[in-house]
């Protein structure tokens, strides 16, 4: 199948969305965002001065009073508007994930179907979930009512792998909910979201709702102590995430934090293998295994080990690898030098630990001179092994024999993540003690990648999650604090 076309080669130098406004940083502090398949440079990204967002805050703390009052239908058609938006830009969206991140342009269009049900979900709990209570005759003559009431600015700090999907796990809820934003995606893959933007400025929002800055740490600290900012939202590695949590209670602000994983996915001996193996592989090295609900390590019980062994080894090296605006392409490369560097680390340290590589996806054969890493896979592997309990963050996995499902639910219990765990079986006994004893935050039953719909929270429990409510769904409590009017009329 032929290659698509890119949208652009290159999209210059990146602009700030501030107030209604595209404008240009005053910042000397410029890095590359790349293309990783082509090893090119596409765009430059200047990182904001503390001045540029402390000014961006003031403009969404400012429209924060006229956001609030507008009426809740009235702010709903702005999100009609904003869905159908990215449903006819929804290619070309897509489109350029792939060509900033480097995921196969199927996987790109699954991220902007999932941030499409975002918006949808927003819209719904807007009409739902966001009503308050009333309750007559308390005592004598006494009623009392609770309300929502959005509380002000809030940050949204986004990660490199779904840089648009994640960032929208919050924005549409805080917008329709009457809080303001500031938006900072990543800074290594800000071009689908700077897209997004160029969009919800067509939709013509009243200016100063939502803003958009770049930057690193700096400005994803400026965003945290900021003392007009009630909260913020982060996804992205554990290390960060923590970081991010302690300076949000040290400056008294909410905080959903969605941290990193190290993911198991059982095998049971009645599994049904011809359905597992690609679930198993979808899993493994689907977003070139740059994903917080991606596997990592293989638990296989029982006499099915090598079947399983020798059919996810096979299935895997058959995979392309190239660049993903080739719809035959199966996996793109990792996002950067630097992540291909520290992948090949891990790899060389399951090695020296002793594991044994059955399948080396290192200097692969492909067209494109990026960053790309096949799928590699590793046996003789045990839970004490730095393979084991690290997130690697790319398509490396580790198979682990077991010897029972006690032992295996011992090994997930342990590990310092919670994020998802998977079992394939054809017993529902089997499954329900899975789901009821794991703990983590997602779970799948025959199900390879346990990622929640719109409608549900995304799950996380140990180092996995920081916080107490969750994204998506849960933004209806974290977006709004709830006001008790008690009443007596003489």
């Amino acid at each position: 199948m032929a290659l698509l076309p890119e949208v652009r080669e290159s999209y210059g130098r990146l602009k700030f969305y501030v107030d209604g406004e595209w404008i240009d940083s005053e910042s000397g502090e410029v890095h590359p965002a790349m293309n990783p398949a082509k090893d090119v440079e596409i765009a430059e990204v200047p990182y904001s001065t503390r001045e540029e967002v402390k000014n961006a805050i003031s403009v969404a703390k400012e429209a924060f009073e006229e956001w609030r009052e507008i009426p809740l239908t009235a702010r709903l058609r702005y999100l009609f508007d904003l869905k159908n938006k990215l449903e006819e830009h929804f290619e070309e969206i897509s489109r350029i994930i792939t060509q900033n991140h480097g995921k196969p342009i199927d996987e790109a269009r699954g991220e902007m179907r999932r941030l499409i049900e975002n918006v949808e979900t927003a819209i719904s709990i807007a009409y739902t979930l966001n009503k308050g209570e009333h309750l007559d005759q308390i005592a004598t003559g006494i009623d009392e009512t609770l309300v929502r009431e959005p509380l002000g600015v809030f940050g949204i700090i986004g990660p490199f792998n779904f840089p648009v999907l994640a960032p929208f796990w919050f924005i549409p809820h805080a917008l329709v909910l009457g809080c303001t934003l500031v938006v900072k995606p990543s800074e290594i893959t800000p071009l689908s979201m700077d897209r997004a933007f160029k969009l919800i400025d067509d939709i013509g929002l009243p200016p100063g709702v939502i803003n958009l800055i770049h930057g690193g740490k700096d400005s994803g600290e400026e965003l945290i102590k900021n003392p007009d900012v009630k909260g913020v939202t982060f996804v992205g590695s554990t290390p960060v995430g923590r970081t991010v949590y302690r300076l949000a209670g040290e400056y008294g602000k909410r905080a959903i934090v969605q941290a990193g994983a190290k993911n198991f996915l059982i095998v049971m001996p009645d599994a049904d293998v011809d359905r597992t193996i690609p679930a198993l592989i979808t899993s493994f090295f689907g977003n070139t295994g740059q994903r917080c609900l991606a596997g990592a390590n293989l638990v296989v019980i029982g006499d099915i080990y090598e079947k399983i062994r020798d059919k996810f080894v096979d299935s895997a090296s058959k995979l392309r690898l190239g660049y993903g605006l080739d719809e035959d392409v199966d996996m793109g490369p990792v996002v950067s030098r630097s992540a291909m560097n520290r992948i090949h680390g891990y790899i060389e340290k399951g090695v020296e630990e002793g594991a044994r590589l059955i399948l080396d996806g290192r200097n692969p054969d492909v067209d494109y001179p990026g960053y790309f890493i096949g799928p590699t896979v590793f046996e003789d592997v045990t839970p004490d092994m730095t393979i084991a309990k690290e997130e690697i963050f790319g398509p490396v996995a580790s198979i682990i024999r077991a010897e029972n499902l006690d032992e295996a639910i011992e090994m997930i219990n342990s590990s310092q993540y919670g994020n998802s765990a998977c079992i394939f079986t054809s017993s529902g006994a089997t499954a329900r003690k899975f789901r009821r004893e794991v703990d983590c935050g997602n779970i799948g039953i025959n199900i390879g990648i346990a990622a929640p719909m719109a409608f549900f929270p995304f799950g996380g429990r140990k180092e996995s999650f920081f916080g107490v409510l969750h994204g998506q769904i849960d933004c209806v409590e974290f977006f709004t604090d709830k006001k008790i009017v008690i009443s007596r009329w003489w």
